[in-house]
């Protein structure tokens, strides 16, 4: 892909805190490429730099190292006099929905969405279109101090879309909603691309939720970039395969390499690509011919959990 259908590219984008007397990389060398027009999910365990690496895109926080470019705008210039004018340049099309939804809660939801107008010098006419998107329609006259938190995440992904922003950065945006709450944001995200032409980078630390939502993946992990590409081919890592329990491993190994078969030896088991039905039948009785007892066949995929864990060393938040 050209680097100009990148909306987010980032080289070498670190962060350092002092800890104490020594020094940590919450981001280390991070090398994001988010394509546009899709949904990137940015996956990782809690605390494994998603928030910090979200805000230094928005230059909210300072990088300590490393580029950065937003919809073609660079931000190499940090810490120089023309840096604040690309930052809000990069705003203008930047919708963000970081950590918890900003809101006065003894004003309404509408009220809440104006003032975000006049702050954005956004005409106030758009407050429809972006309550319309949210379903917020009937609870826009409601204080937002009253709202349940699913509505409270609504009214800060509607001040986000307003502007029609072309970059839409939302921080797990699904934390703390009920299952209902939780399909309808995913609905919701879903359909920005689409109908709205908006690529959309979206963190979170649970798998399932970039699985249903997501069309590119990111996984961060201890500050590091450990996989980046599209979901697609995550998923190829779960390939099935046929895992095989004979009375001697090692020589039904010999046997099955032999006829051409890529397989490899994981504890008890020999592994290796599913085939089909008549090839396995054929291999089973070459086995037997050798005098190999079979034990067990069966076919076996790796779940995206099982993946994830093997990258991150992590158990998976379901």
């Amino acid at each position: 892909m050209n680097r100009q259908n990148f909306v987010i590219e980032t080289k070498g984008l670190t962060k350092t805190y002092k800890q104490g007397q020594s020094f940590a990389n919450v981001v280390e060398k991070v090398n994001l490429a988010v394509p546009q027009g899709c949904i990137y999910g940015f996956l990782g365990p809690n605390g494994a730099g998603k928030t910090t690496t979200m805000k230094m895109l928005l230059g909210l926080i300072k990088p300590t190292g490393g580029d950065i470019s937003v919809l073609g705008t660079s931000l190499a210039s940090m810490g120089k006099p023309s840096a604040e004018k690309h930052r809000l340049a990069i705003l203008r099309q930047t919708g963000s929905l970081i950590e918890s939804p900003s809101y006065y809660g003894h004003l309404t939801g509408r009220e809440n969405l104006e003032i975000i107008c006049t702050l954005k010098n956004i005409p106030k006419k758009e407050i429809n279109e972006v309550l319309s998107i949210v379903r917020m329609e009937q609870q826009q006259d409601k204080k937002a101090g009253h709202y349940s938190l699913g509505m409270k995440q609504r009214l800060g992904l509607a001040g986000a879309l307003l502007g029609h922003p072309k970059l839409l950065l939302l921080d797990e945006p699904t934390n703390g909603l009920d299952p209902a709450g939780i399909q309808e944001m995913r609905e919701l995200v879903r359909s920005l691309p689409r109908t709205y032409h908006m690529t959309v980078m979206v963190s979170s630390h649970l798998l399932s939720e970039i699985d249903q939502m997501a069309d590119y993946a990111g996984i961060i992990n201890k500050g590091k970039l450990i996989y980046q590409d599209s979901l697609l081919h995550l998923h190829e890592y779960s390939r099935r395969q046929l895992r095989l329990r004979t009375s001697n491993n090692n020589r039904a190994l010999a046997v099955l390499n032999e006829n051409q078969i890529d397989c490899r030896l994981e504890e008890d088991f020999l592994m290796f690509p599913e085939t089909s039905d008549d090839k396995a039948a054929f291999l089973i009785s070459e086995l037997v011919k050798q005098g190999i007892g079979i034990l067990r066949i069966e076919e076996y995929q790796k779940s995206l959990e099982d993946i994830f864990l093997k990258l991150t060393g992590k158990q998976v938040s379901l």
